[in-house]
């Protein structure tokens, strides 16, 4: 069952997208998470409110999104279960495009869309792929 989850296509492509997507969201995740980078830390962020109302309690929403882009952004730059890492990504991506961002439009100087929509493409493209070559999901799968 879990082979399912590491399942990689045989290919190079993959290794800068891991990285480009990895190395983003980790840090994103820590200044979440642990409040390094600038970061405010996980009680600051886990206080603010959700872009969705349903998104309740806002606290156990807000932390998941700080976990995915932390503990996700890790799990690609190993390439270690890229596709369910990739997937929590792309949620956390998808929501920060739509109910974050989108009313600011496009670009990322008006603190549009622009970069969240970046992320959520390198995410969806690593889901369909895998981790690929120089991967862990390689390795142990």
């Amino acid at each position: 069952m879990i082979k399912k989850y590491m399942r990689t296509s045989p290919t190079w492509a993959t290794l800068p997208l891991r990285i480009t997507l990895g190395s983003a969201m980790f840090v994103h995740g820590a200044q979440k998470v642990m409040g390094i980078f600038g970061g405010r830390g996980f009680n600051a962020w886990t206080s603010v409110l959700p872009p969705f109302a349903f998104m309740r309690p806002a606290p156990l929403w807000m932390g998941m999104a700080a976990f995915s882009e932390f503990l996700g952004g890790v799990l690609i730059i190993l390439g270690l279960f890229t596709r369910p890492a990739a997937f929590l990504i792309a949620c956390t991506m998808l929501t920060a495009v739509t109910g974050v961002h989108w009313n600011n439009g496009f670009l990322l100087s008006n603190n549009g869309f622009e970069y969240a929509w970046t992320l959520l493409g390198i995410a969806i493209s690593l889901l369909f792929l895998g981790g690929g070559n120089g991967s862990l999901d390689q390795r142990l799968g």
